[in-house]
């Protein structure tokens, strides 16, 4: 894994820049029609009929069905490339678009384990190449509020951040694999599958199905914290944490074959710099915290479905999906309330496509790099960890280990199907 040969792609801030999609269907067009201001030169999609408006609305772009041909093809003219695949793919894929030198924007989660995560935050340190995670939020006016006002001391020292999300709205809890049925002409299975064990085909995997299943997808927290539990994780200021615990509180449905249909998750951080232990409470399958003495029943929290509640030692405050419409509760506690000038600097029209765009162009750093996305994606999914543990963990950030229960560890990675493996 040679990195000082790496030499990032160079754009001037006059040009446009040649973007290739991996993964262009449903997210993925949403995701490389927002880049349609550069010149779109490559689509790359293992089910030509998920992706055929795509493919229409963008007929001069050449299409492939595996990523690794079109990487090896385009070399000279790709600039960067956005990653919209399931979660299994994120990794092998960006890995090898970071050490061709391209500049790389990868849905969330960024990756489908902790050993994928770091492996893409050290080989983007080390290339250069501009990066970012899809977390729409991150770039939004609404989560740099929320921290500017945690940070005045808006409810003094946050004690605790419950976290919640409405997901999965998709099946979970399904203990054997599907049945067999015929593959559809217009999809590639093999390519789809890529590095995961093989099995048979069923339409309850793809397309949008995976995510519950494990050797694809990270279940609804994966789906999902990287969104609802950025603000937690800026704000507190997690990432400084050089260890914390994992546990399961309570979950339903749980097996080897996907994840389970609701669960409430317990996460303990230590101290970090002048911020006191924090404990932060992740629930989702319609799971919610329990409403805070004070807040009258019919006052919304977050944005109903989705969420964060932060509780401090001088009241709360609380955000939706995406850190938006931070506000302090009760209601009335905002009438008298002036929300700090603003310290941390704004997106502009808090848009992470142009931002991601213009970092390029400007060989700046991007919002939500792998930098601080690598980090967010491990807490994520150490909550899979501590479901797949069965037992509260302590994971060492540093060395990246589970120091108490050493059995766990294995759950940090997975094994590869041939030709798909990585450097970990």
């Amino acid at each position: 894994m040679n990195t000082a040969s790496v030499v990032p792609r160079k754009v001037s801030p006059n040009e446009k820049l040649n973007i290739a999609g991996i993964g262009v269907g449903g997210q993925g067009k949403s995701d490389i029609m927002n880049c349609k201001s550069e010149n779109i030169i490559a689509l790359c999609d293992v089910d030509d009929k998920r992706a055929e408006e795509t493919f229409y609305l963008l007929p001069n772009a050449k299409r492939y069905k595996d990523y690794r041909k079109m990487l090896e093809e385009m070399d000279k003219e790709i600039d960067a490339v956005i990653i919209s695949t399931p979660d299994h793919i994120h990794a092998p894929a960006a890995y090898m678009a970071m050490m061709m030198g391209k500049h790389v924007r990868v849905q969330k989660p960024l990756t489908h384990t902790i050993a994928e995560a770091r492996l893409l935050t050290k080989i983007a340190k080390e290339t250069g190449v501009i990066t970012q995670m899809g977390n729409q939020g991150h770039a939004g006016d609404g989560v740099r509020e929320l921290c500017e006002m945690i940070w005045a001391g808006a409810i003094g020292d946050v004690k605790e951040a419950h976290i919640w999300t409405n997901r999965p709205i998709w099946p979970q809890g399904i203990e054997k694999p599907l049945p067999k049925r015929d593959i559809p002409p217009t999809i590639d299975w093999n390519l789809w599958i890529g590095p995961a064990p093989m099995r048979d085909y069923n339409p309850g995997y793809a397309p949008f199905k995976w995510r519950g299943w494990w050797d694809f997808g990270c279940g609804a927290i994966g789906d999902m914290a990287c969104h609802i539990m950025d603000p937690a994780f800026w704000a507190l200021k997690l990432y400084e944490a050089p260890k914390y615990t994992v546990e399961v509180l309570q979950q339903e449905g749980m097996n080897k074959q996907t994840a389970p249909k609701k669960s409430i998750i317990k996460y303990q951080f230590p101290a970090r710099g002048n911020m006191p232990p924090v404990d932060v409470y992740w629930y989702d399958g319609g799971l919610l915290p329990k409403r805070p003495e004070g807040i009258p029943a019919d006052e919304k929290l977050g944005d109903g479905d989705n969420g964060s509640l932060f509780v401090g030692t001088n009241g709360y405050l609380t955000s939706g999906c995406y850190g938006g419409d931070s506000r302090l509760v009760p209601a009335e506690k905002m009438k008298d309330y002036k929300k700090p000038e603003p310290t941390i600097p704004r997106i502009p029209e808090e848009n992470p496509f142009k931002n991601w765009i213009e970092s390029i162009k400007t060989n700046q750093k991007a919002c939500s790099d792998f930098e601080y996305a690598g980090p967010l994606t491990e807490v994520a999914n150490m909550g899979n960890v501590a479901l797949w543990a069965g037992e509260k963990i302590e994971f060492d950030v540093a060395s990246m280990k589970i120091t108490n229960v050493k059995k766990a560890n294995k759950y940090l990675t997975k094994e590869y199907r041939k030709g798909w493996e990585l450097p970990l």
